[in-house]
């Protein structure tokens, strides 16, 4: 109560240094929400765009000898069974698909015009995949199981050849009806025909189909690593020699690459704006210097009547923290208006889908800083005041 009396007999400069806070919080709160925000647009990129959440297991059909790459003939062949046991080893982590994937040419029937497309052919439903439905529908259960030649086709190509849903397309020798069209979110990114396992050997045809391979798609970047030691570990329980036998292959490069950059990233900008925080907790410290000052007398005074020095210690601290606790609660409010407008603006002039994302690693920072830098701005005031020799400080005048 004596540390919140002496704030309000000075209100204008307990106002000065509480709104050294208030921008400082601000400020690492907003640029800590823009950059969570444009940390989840970048992961969405990430993951419609590119092959770095994916995780190939393929059979290894030759090996190198005296410098001459010889086929096998024992290489494994990886069934729907393995595919299921693979998914119940790495459970919700990521989906494992089994799938042949060739490239052929495609053309609409009774046309000349001919366009390439890589054709892949999965033994499951597909789910998770980064690409939109353009129109139709994805391959259902039924469709797997059926035996009849359906396909989910690009829809670029689609619309290069004049195909819709409905038509029929060659796909190498075999024809093909179209049940839907898949768009990618950019025209970057290259869209497979996606064709029931069982039917994959008539569009490649009249060569034999390569082996199906596990293709694993993991949730997140930075869980890649893990589920890449989980796929060894359950290769390393069927084949002692998997090495050998089959290659698993990730950009684990790039990966460690894209994680990285996001933590400097952020770092980067909470080190920059903890700068206005740091001039922030001197004002503090400015204050709280010149209330000892001016109630050095009073100080005395406490001393004297029985005030340990842990009682003074206590009282300027609290005072540092009202003023940092002040500050931060309206610094929240303003960092979190000033980053949905900066996001607002980013989406107006890039129409990238740019939001505020304020998770609560940025609210546990931001409060963490303001209350470390509020005591540590208090700390010396506080024993400065407490160290005040009794009898010196009752005859300050």
């Amino acid at each position: 109560m004596v540390g919140l009396g002496a704030l309000r007999g000075s209100p204008l400069r307990t106002a000065l240094s509480t709104l050294g806070v208030v921008i400082g919080v601000g400020a690492l709160v907003s640029v800590l929400a823009v950059g969570d925000g444009v940390e989840r647009f970048a992961r969405q990129q990430i993951e419609r765009s590119t092959d770095l959440l994916m995780i190939m297991v393929t059979p290894r059909t030759s090996r190198s000898m005296d410098g001459i790459m010889v086929r096998m003939a024992d290489y494994p062949v990886f069934s729907s069974v393995d595919a299921t046991a693979l998914q119940d080893a790495l459970g919700s982590a990521a989906a494992v698909y089994l799938g042949v994937v060739g490239g052929v040419a495609a053309r609409a029937v009774g046309d000349s015009t001919v366009r390439g497309v890589i054709v892949s052919g999965v033994g499951a439903v597909p789910r998770d995949l980064p690409y939109t439905v353009h129109a139709g529908r994805l391959l259902d259960a039924a469709d797997l199981t059926a035996g009849e030649p359906v396909v989910v086709f690009p829809a670029a190509t689609a619309d290069a050849l004049g195909l819709t849903v409905g038509d029929s397309v060659l796909l190498g020798p075999a024809s093909f009806r179209i049940v839907g069209l898949l768009a990618a979110p950019d025209s970057a990114t290259r869209v497979p025909a996606v064709v029931p396992l069982d039917v994959v050997a008539r569009a490649l045809a009249p060569m034999p189909p390569p082996p199906p391979a596990v293709t694993i798609r993991v949730g997140t970047i930075e869980a890649v690593p893990a589920v890449r030691e989980s796929v060894e570990a359950w290769l390393g329980a069927r084949w002692p020699d998997w090495n050998d036998r089959v290659a698993v292959q990730s950009n684990e490069r790039l990966v460690d690459q894209a994680r990285q950059g996001m933590l400097i990233f952020k770092l980067l900008m909470g080190a920059i704006t903890g700068i206005s925080l740091v001039v922030g907790g001197i004002g503090i410290m400015n204050v709280l210097l010149a209330s000892v000052t001016e109630r050095t007398r009073e100080i005395g005074i406490r001393r004297a009547a029985g005030a340990r020095r842990g009682d003074i210690l206590v009282q300027f601290l609290a005072e540092a923290v009202t003023i940092t606790g002040a500050g931060s609660a309206a610094g929240v409010l303003l960092g979190i208006g000033v980053a949905m407008g900066v996001a607002a603006l980013m989406r107006a002039q890039t129409e990238a889908d740019i939001h505020a994302a304020l998770t609560l690693p940025t609210m546990v920072v931001a409060a963490a800083a303001a209350i470390i830098v509020g005591l540590a701005s208090g700390l010396y005031p506080a024993i400065r005041a407490a160290r005040l020799p009794p009898i010196d400080a009752i005859r300050t005048e």
